[in-house]
């Protein structure tokens, strides 16, 4: 698949000459952003296949999780999610990270493909319950790269820590810019 999806992205522009800096992180949360389209699952699976982040987890509506395509999500790493349950979903992925020497989990921040006014929070309480760092991935449809920011740990400042974050992704152009983070 790497060598389909190298030539893909070579075709559609993106830049391939790189690599996940970060192989050496056995357990973290990945943030990918700005989440602005349909795109962006299919850039960012593209790349987890050239940059050999197979290990690399997502969740997903269950809806997508159905017949008759639901094997394709779950054969690309997916796990469905029921959005309206009211279990708690942390604590949940907190215990896989637990159960696992080496996890890693990614998720879009905005939680949607529409501009939002702020962050979800979910994210950022699974890195901290589970004690793994955030690693922020922006897909900037710009300049067709991914663009990687250092592992970061949580503190005991949230707002502090969420002013990083949006920091990262505000100069990150999204397929869409008008959804993406940079009126943040």
């Amino acid at each position: 698949m790497r060598t389909f999806w190298n030539m893909w992205l070579r075709l559609m522009g993106w830049r391939t000459d790189l690599s996940f800096p970060y192989h050496h992180v056995k357990k973290y949360v990945a943030i990918v952003g700005p989440h602005t389209s349909g795109w962006d699952f299919i850039i960012g699976v593209a790349y987890r296949s050239l940059l050999g982040m197979e290990r690399v987890k997502f969740l997903g509506k269950e809806e997508l999780f159905r017949p008759p395509f639901g094997f394709i999500f779950r054969w690309l790493g997916g796990t469905p999610v029921n959005r309206k349950s009211s279990q708690n979903m942390v604590d949940e992925v907190v215990k896989l990270f637990d159960a696992h020497d080496e996890f890693a989990l990614a998720l879009s921040p905005e939680g949607t493909r529409q501009k939002v006014d702020k962050l979800r929070s979910g994210f950022y309480h699974i890195a901290k319950q589970a004690h793994v760092p955030i690693i922020m991935i922006g897909l900037d449809f710009g300049n067709k790269q991914v663009v990687f920011h250092e592992p970061v740990y949580t503190t005991e400042d949230q707002a502090q820590d969420f002013e990083k974050i949006v920091a990262f992704f505000r100069h990150i152009r999204g397929k869409f810019p008008e959804k993406g983070l940079m009126h943040f």
